[in-house]
């Protein structure tokens, strides 16, 4: 089962969202929050495997949430909700530490599998806006002083998993290109996370490009 909190400062906006995810059989909400300080007392009590962040809320929003939860030992998976498609907001739910994002307008499936994605450990990923992203506000970060060392260790093939990730690549995709199996490219992926002590593939995104491992525009 997976345990869903629910994170915005509109009741009907939560409602729907319950309404959607209580049809599915493996899903359960836990609980719903109406702004950041509310949610992350109902992390510490009810122990969400995933929590649907919406972005701006009044008092603290859902990227300063996001942030301060992913400080804590075992945090939850964050997908964040936006009413649009806003790069920036979308870009810092990314460096905060957020497993994927949803616009509000998502369709029903969508919405479900979305959070079996996440819940199961995946990042939610769309290659193309991504990439945009990256490029777009990529001046703004720098590579952390260990990082070019982190970067060494890996192997050369734990490098081209890398790249195909940074490009938006799925396992089962990447397996295929490298005509590898599945699981192989699962292990590679779990070291390299491993190795550059990151959360997720989101973070893994944003090293790649930060690093210059791939360049804007390829």
């Amino acid at each position: 089962m997976i345990r869903v909190l629910i994170v915005d400062d509109q009741a009907l906006v939560r409602d729907g969202f319950r309404m959607i995810l209580e049809l599915d059989d493996e899903i359960e909400v836990v609980g719903e929050a109406e702004d950041g300080k509310a949610a992350l007392a109902a992390v510490a009590k009810l122990r969400p495997d995933l929590v649907l962040m919406d972005i701006r809320m009044p008092g603290l929003d859902g990227l300063e949430t996001t942030r301060r939860l992913m400080l804590q030992p075992d945090p939850p998976k964050v997908l964040v909700l936006t009413t649009y498609d806003a790069d920036e907001y979308v870009y810092d739910a990314m460096k905060a530490g957020a497993s994927g994002f949803l616009l509000k307008d998502v369709r029903k499936g969508q919405l479900v599998r979305a959070v079996r994605t996440v819940a199961a450990g995946d990042s939610l990923l769309d290659s193309g806006i991504t990439k945009r992203l990256i490029e777009r506000f990529l001046g703004r970060s720098r590579l952390p002083p260990d990082g070019e060392a982190l970067i060494r260790q890996l192997s050369t093939r734990e490098m081209e998993v890398l790249k195909l990730i940074a490009a938006g690549l799925t396992n089962a995709e990447i397996a295929e290109r490298l005509v590898l199996g599945e699981s192989t490219v699962k292990t590679h992926v779990a070291r390299i996370l491993a190795k550059l002590d990151l959360r997720d593939r989101v973070q893994a995104v944003v090293l790649a490009y930060e690093s210059g491992i791939v360049q804007p525009g390829s």
